[in-house]
Parts: structure tokens; C-alpha cells; sequence
């Protein structure tokens, strides 16, 4: 026996012939057709079993086709009445059939939606587009596809929103292939989206106008807080008026008019001392020329400031000055950095980049610190320095570019060539014209005017009034040795400027702390450079709690970069 899908038994051929001859047996009685009978009787017997045979497969199908319209009556049934319209359409959009709950959602009767455009339905213009475009899509895909359209329910006249979800059935571009199509109402949900939308505009509106409230009573108290200030101002003006008048007594006016200090001023550099005077007699005699200048000092005397007066008077003036600060780029960057790379040129390169040398093409390139350059990229610089030329990272082709170069650093070169860390060829070109920036030490006499250049500065930039200042504070700063030099004096004066009350200047920095201390017999002992910058490092680092970086930094308090003062303390072996 075999069993189809219904779990029904359907008899073979054979079974069902033993079955016709087990029923004629029961009708007729015993009769054995296997034995030897005459050829009628032999004949009438199987024509008997045929018929019956016949009969039985009569009953099957009857059976089967009671069943088929079983099946068929509680589909059509839960097709009509499905919650959700059901519509068949050919490839060109008609409708080919449609259940009943599709032709109540259309507001039509069943049969009239037979052969009609579906898109007939739609609300508008848009709503027909967006069908087409839908219909397009389920036709060339085999997935569900899916939108929300507007549609016209024809009886009352009325819209609402229909969620459409597809699927094309036969071959995609065969003329028999159809879409079914099912139809869900999703007004209720588009209002109850609407309402939330609205219900959220309306929080937004109550949200905005409270807070437009909120600003303007903070507003207000800002105001009252402002003429509280200005009330408080007015008390400490007046006080600051009084101290002003005793303090003049035994103060002299550091306050110089701007010309004043333009006199004594070289661009960016104040100064008026002999030291300095050669120095700008220097940039006067290199500046037109396109000969390589290497500066150099210690750190904070101004060597950048000196490397743009170069730049200011040349002729490549009107081009731009690129500045590279050596210590600032890591060593596995520093080649793609000045020659610029190609993209892919190692892990992470995922754009080409121009190098720093490309970008001061026809300019000036200042290598600020040119002694912590790796030296393995020192010969790549010396060809750039003789030819003009080199090869970006990761491209086999020459770059050609025309580039002044000035070079600064605070190290001793020479020492540095002797240690190894410096190629002696590279420091013979860069050391064409040497100028040598004089420490603020060796300044004394421009003192008073970097003062007052910075006062003026840090008035104009805090809001401040800083007049006057002491002769002692003045010579306290004169006396100072200045390990950061013009930068720590910087650092000094703002610091001064906001924390001076009235208009003197008052210098809070113990600078009696870091003075020479004398012997006995009263004679100056004379300690070496590198000996009493190596203890101001170690007692600012102390006074910082050993913190180089950051507002209370010990880098800010000696006016120096912080990879600087790192430098300085890897040179001097200080440990904590």
C-alpha cells in the first residue's frame, strides 16, 4: 500500500485486483478462476472483476473529489474573510483576482475589480509612482517587497493608508508570471504616528518656550550680578587709587608708549642691547640671500622669531614659512612628514600626503630643533639641502622643489657630531651663516623694555591696567640667570599681570631663591651654565611635585615646551 500526502491508503493495481475479485467471490460464491474453465466463463469472470475494479476506482475519485471540495470551500473561506485584502495581479498591474476582504477595502464589488488597473486606486500622482515603482521591484526581485501607498476607497469616497507587501510567483520575465499582492489598512496606525508626531512638536514648543524663560530670568541675574560687580569694582578702584599714590613714592613708571618701544623693536624682537644689535645686523646682512642659516641658543631666546624677521625681509616673503618642530614628530613619521607619502606606503597611509618641503615650495622651511632629527634621515636632508631633491615615501619619482632653509637648535652640534648623533657633512652646509641669539642673561639692559612689551600685551589680552612697577622687583628680574629666557619671562609677566591687584605690577616669583650665591669673602661664586640649570630644573620639578605638563606644569613655569624639559632632564640625570 502507498500513502499521498492526506495520509489516505490508495491500493496498487494488483491489491485493487484482488480486492474486485474478493468482492465478486462474496457476491457469486467460491469461483476458482485459476483453474481450467472454458475461455467464455474465463472471459465473463474477468469482465465481471473489471467492472468492479472499475466501481471501486469510482468510489475513490468520489471520495477524493468530496474532500478536494471540502478543502476548497474552507479555503475560499478563510481567503474571503481574511483580516487582510488579498489581491492576484498579472505583470502589467491588473487585477486578476481579489478576495473579499480587498474588494470591501476598495469599496467595490469582487467582480468588478477583475481585469482593473490596481493603480486606478491610488490617491494621487505620487501614490501611482510610487506603485509603479513597486510593481517594478516585485517583478525583478524574488523577495517580498514592500511600501505604503494612499489608496481610494471608491464607495464613500474616502483615503486611506494601504501597506502593500509583494511577491512575484512564475518566471521573472515570463509573460505568465503574476504578483500576489496583500493589503493591510494602516490609517490607524499613520494617526496614532501623527499624534505622537504632533504630541512630540508640542513638547518640543513647551520645551523651547521654557527654556527661552529660563534664559532670560538667568539673564536678568546676570545683569543684577554685573552691577553687583560693577558696585564691587567701583570699592576696589577706588582703594587701588590710594595704594597707587603711595606706591608711586617708591616706584618708578615702567609704563613706555607703544612708539617708545617700536624705537628699540626689530619686527618681533625687543632689545636694544649690544648683544642683540649684532643680531640684527646679522638678519640684515643674510635676509636677501638664499643662503641656509642655522641659529643658534638656548631654549626660549627667540630663534623662531628670528627665523620669520629672516623670512619677512627676503624675497620669499610673499610665499609662506613652514616651521618643523623636530621634537614634536615621532621617529617612524618624521620621513613622511618632511618628504610627504604615497598612498599605501605603510599600514595606516590611506591618502597621499604632501610632505612639509613640497608645501614650502618657493618659501622658507624653518627646522626648529634640528638636532633630535633621526640620523638616518639626516643624508636624506643633505641631498635636499645640495640638490633640491628627493622622493616621497613609497614613489620612485623625484620631486624637484626651491626651498631656503634655516635651521635652529639649542645643542652644541659639534658635541653632538663627536657623540655620533650628528652627521658633520649635514652640519657643514646647514652652518653657512651661523647666528648666535644671546641669552636674556647677557640682556640686562633690555629688560625694562620686555617688560613693558609684555605688560602692554597682557594688559590689552586680560583687561588689565598694569602701570607701575618696583625698582626692586625690577632688579630682581634683571639679576634672575633665565634658564627658559624670553619664553619664562613671558610666562613671569602674564602670570604677574593677572595676579597683580591695582596698577603695580607685583611678581609673586621667589626669583631670590635662584641667584647666585656668594662666598664668604663676598666675592660671586661662579657656577657652570649646565650646573645651575640643572638645579633650577630639579627645584621647579620639586615645587611642582614633579609634574611637567599641564596649567601648574613645571614646563609652564619655566616657559618650555614640555618634550623640551624632558630633553633637559634626560641631559642632566635628574631622577625622582
Amino acid at each position: 500500500m502507498k500513502t499521498d500526502n492526506d495520509k489516505r491508503f490508495v491500493p496498487t493495481s494488483d491489491e485493487l485486483r484482488h480486492n474486485a475479485e474478493e468482492r465478486l467471490r462474496q457476491t457469486t460464491g467460491n469461483v476458482d478462476s485459476s483453474g481450467p474453465q472454458e475461455d467464455p466463463l474465463r472471459t465473463l469472470h474477468q469482465l465481471q472483476v473489471h467492472q468492479i475494479e472499475l466501481e471501486m476506482q469510482n468510489e475513490e475519485l468520489l471520495r477524493a473529489q468530496d474532500e478536494l471540495e471540502r478543502s476548497r470551500t474552507i479555503f475560499s473561506e478563510l481567503y474571503d474573510f481574511a483580516p487582510v485584502g488579498y489581491v492576484t495581479l498579472d505583470r502589467h498591474g491588473l487585477i486578476q483576482e481579489a478576495n473579499l476582504t480587498a474588494a470591501r477595502m476598495l469599496g467595490t464589488d469582487r467582480q468588478m475589480l477583475i481585469n482593473k488597473p490596481f493603480i486606478t486606486f491610488a490617491a494621487d500622482p505620487t501614490d501611482r509612482d510610487l506603485f509603479s515603482r513597486h510593481l517594478t521591484q516585485a517583478l525583478q526581485h524574488r523577495d517580498v517587497q514592500r511600501c505604503e501607498i494612499r489608496l481610494l476607497r471608491q464607495d464613500i469616497a474616502t483615503i486611506f493608508y494601504g501597506q502593500l507587501q509583494s511577491i512575484s510567483v512564475g518566471a521573472p520575465k515570463g509573460k505568465n508570471s503574476s504578483i500576489l499582492c496583500s493589503i493591510a489598512d494602516g490609517t490607524a496606525t499613520k494617526e496614532l504616528s501623527d499624534q505622537l508626531q504632533k504630541a512630540h512638536d508640542s513638547l518640543e514648543q513647551l520645551v523651547s518656550e521654557r527654556t527661552r524663560e529660563l534664559t532670560s530670568a538667568n539673564l536678568q541675574l546676570k545683569q543684577e550680578i554685573e552691577e553687583r560687580k560693577k558696585a564691587k569694582e567701583s570699592l576696589q578702584v577706588a582703594y587701588a587709587e590710594i595704594k597707587t599714590l603711595k606706591d608711586r613714592l617708591q616706584a618708578e613708571n615702567i609704563y613706555l608708549k607703544q612708539e617708545a618701544s617700536a624705537e628699540h623693536s626689530f619686527g618681533e624682537i625687543i632689545g636694544q642691547s649690544k648683544a642683540l644689535s649684532q643680531v640684527f645686523l646679522q638678519v640684515e646682512q643674510v635676509a636677501p640671500m638664499n643662503a641656509t642659516v642655522l641659529l643658534l641658543g638656548e631654549t626660549g631666546t627667540g630663534k623662531g622669531v628670528i627665523a620669520r624677521a629672516i623670512h619677512n625681509r627676503s624675497s620669499r616673503k610673499d610665499r609662506p614659512m613652514i616651521t618643523v618642530n623636530c621634537t614634536a614628530i615621532p621617529a617612524n613619521l618624521f620621513e613622511s612628514e618632511l618628504f610627504g607619502r604615497e598612498k599605501g606606503a605603510f599600514t595606516g597611509a590611506h591618502l597621499r600626503q604632501m610632505g612639509r618641503f613640497e608645501l614650502a615650495d618657493g618659501g622658507t622651511i624653518f627646522l626648529d630643533e634640528i638636532g633630535e632629527m633621526p640620523l638616518e634621515l639626516q643624508c636624506k636632508l643633505l641631498r635636499v639641502i645640495q640638490d633640491g631633491e628627493f622622493e616621497r615615501l613609497g614613489s620612485p619619482r623625484t620631486t624637484t622643489v626651491d626651498v631656503r632653509i634655516i635651521a635652529a637648535s639649542n645643542r652644541n652640534l659639534e658635541e653632538e657630531i663627536k657623540n655620533g648623533r650628528f652627521r658633520e657633512d649635514l652640519f657643514y652646509r646647514l652652518n653657512v651663516f651661523p647666528i648666535m641669539i644671546p641669552p636674556l642673561r647677557q640682556r640686562k639692559e633690555d629688560m625694562p623694555l620686555l617688560v613693558n612689551h609684555f605688560v602692554a600685551k597682557f594688559n590689552k589680552k586680560i583687561g588689565k591696567k598694569i602701570e607701575t612697577i618696583s625698582k626692586e622687583t625690577l632688579h630682581a628680574l634683571q639679576e634672575y640667570h633665565w634658564p627658559g629666557n624670553i619664553r619664562e619671562l613671558e610666562s613671569v609677566i602674564e602670570r604677574a599681570t593677572i595676579t597683580s591687584q591695582g596698577t603695580t605690577l607685583q611678581v609673586l616669583d621667589r626669583f631670590d631663591t635662584f641667584r647666585k650665591p656668594t662666598s664668604e669673602s663676598g666675592d660671586i661664586e661662579v657656577k657652570a651654565l649646565a650646573d645651575l640649570e640643572q638645579e633650577h630644573i630639579l627645584q621647579v620639578l620639586q615645587q611642582t611635585g614633579w609634574r611637567i605638563e599641564g596649567k601648574n606644569g613645571a614646563a609652564v613655569l619655566l616657559g618650555l615646551n614640555p618634550s623640551t624639559l624632558r630633553a633637559r632632564i634626560r641631559k642632566h640625570g635628574i631622577h625622582r
